[in-house]
């Protein structure tokens, strides 16, 4: 018989559980552990492993499968509420930017989290907007759409095919946070008394529609008008991104659908000092570009694309290029494999330094010499257990380092 909940560390070592043979099978197949296999020593339970994945998820049939993060929450938080809203957190570097209610697991934190943020977006009301709605009515009201009244109706009324600008709380900020609030409430690990103020905030944004699970969320664009919302929206995005009711086994697994939060603490990382050092960089007159894809060969069939590009001030030549890893270094400093990728970067790019950023390190920064090539590989740390006002000043430190490589750069 399966346990009601099962923690598992993020990288830690297994945990032999007992499962039925279907969920083990479907979470070995749902890619959220790092491994999952049946325990040779022990009938009826599974070996699970995790990943570079915090969270929460719900196997039906199964346990609740929390995930714990080697980092603190809110340093967690930290990092995420710095890659959704950078210039917010460089003005504030507090380990609160996002309020995670002293919670040490990710899912009640993410609550937590959310709902003060959505109160904080509706404490002046909710937002109304105008919508275009298109509708069949007994009435005219606004523009009759003729090629569908002639194509559903042969042109005899009623009903009508009308268009009209309709002023209403329906609005794809509204439809967002809903969205955010109803994927929340069915959480596992979700406090009680969380649980009843986001059904109060349900209750508030009830005239919004909630979105389609798996469609693409609807675009805002950021006015005067939504910026009280601006918070509380980059953080529901993340939550109707990171939830998962859509993970669902590759064909010919059993079909079990698994529910739940995941952080995916590689892209986090990756993020934080993408989006940190894009910013640094601007102080300095130089653009960056994260993703930039390029091609190895000159018959472009071997693509690379580098987390960070630095281009000069008027943004056409690169200067710097940068990768993040969120591992640790092994015992003797060295990570072949990614020394190799760099050295790529910085040879497809015509540059005479490539740097690699780790999570984890056991010097600050490490330099190597490629032999007979003119190209430095730089080997930095960023150490997540530091304070979230030293990790801006390290990522300061980084910038200036690349800024440091472009010919003409301003002070």
């Amino acid at each position: 018989m399966s346990p009601e909940e099962v923690s598992l560390r993020e990288y830690g070592p297994a945990v032999s559980v007992p499962l039925r043979a279907e969920t083990g099978r479907a979470l070995a197949g749902a890619g959220i552990l790092r491994s999952a296999t049946p325990d040779p020593g022990r009938e009826g339970h599974w070996l699970l492993r995790a990943g570079s994945s915090v969270g929460a998820v719900r196997v039906p049939g199964g346990p609740v499968v929390r995930i714990l993060p080697k980092t603190p929450v809110g340093r967690l938080f930290f990092l995420l509420g710095f890659s959704l809203d950078p210039a917010r957190a460089w003005r504030d570097s507090r380990e609160g930017s996002i309020d995670t209610g002293g919670h040490e697991d990710v899912v009640p934190a993410l609550a937590h989290a959310v709902e003060r943020q959505i109160d904080a977006a509706l404490r002046l009301g909710v937002l109304q907007g105008y919508r275009t709605v298109e509708e069949s009515a007994l009435f005219v009201r606004g523009r009759i759409r003729e090629a569908d009244q002639v194509r559903r109706h042969f042109g005899r009324t009623p009903p009508v095919e009308i268009s009209y600008d309709a002023y209403t709380a329906d609005t794809a900020e509204n439809r967002i946070l809903r969205s955010a609030v109803e994927r929340l409430l069915r959480l596992p690990g979700v406090t009680a008394p969380v649980r009843r103020l986001l059904a109060r905030q349900r209750l508030r944004l009830a005239d919004a529609l909630p979105l389609v699970p798996g469609r693409e969320l609807p675009r805002w664009q950021p006015s005067r008008l939504n910026s009280r919302y601006r918070p509380a929206l980059r953080l529901a995005e993340a939550v109707l991104r990171g939830t998962s009711p859509e993970h669902r086994p590759p064909p010919g697994a059993d079909p079990l659908s698994i529910h739940g939060f995941l952080l995916d603490m590689n892209k986090l990382f990756e993020d934080f000092v993408t989006v940190g050092l894009r910013e640094a960089l601007r102080e300095h007159g130089l653009t960056a570009r994260m993703q930039d894809a390029h091609h190895l060969d000159t018959a472009k069939r071997v693509g690379i694309r580098p987390d960070l590009v630095v281009l000069s001030g008027d943004g056409r030549a690169p200067v710097a290029v940068v990768d993040a890893k969120y591992k640790v270094e092994r015992a003797d400093g060295l990570l072949n494999a990614d020394l190799y990728q760099a050295l790529a970067y910085a040879t497809v790019l015509g540059l005479p330094e490539a740097h690699l950023i780790y999570a984890a390190g056991r010097e600050p920064v490490r330099v190597h010499e490629v032999h007979g090539a003119g190209i430095r590989l730089f080997q930095h740390t960023l150490d997540l257990s530091r304070p979230p006002a030293a990790l801006l000043t390290a990522l300061e430190h980084i910038a200036q380092r690349l800024a440091g490589a472009a010919p003409h750069t301003r002070s």
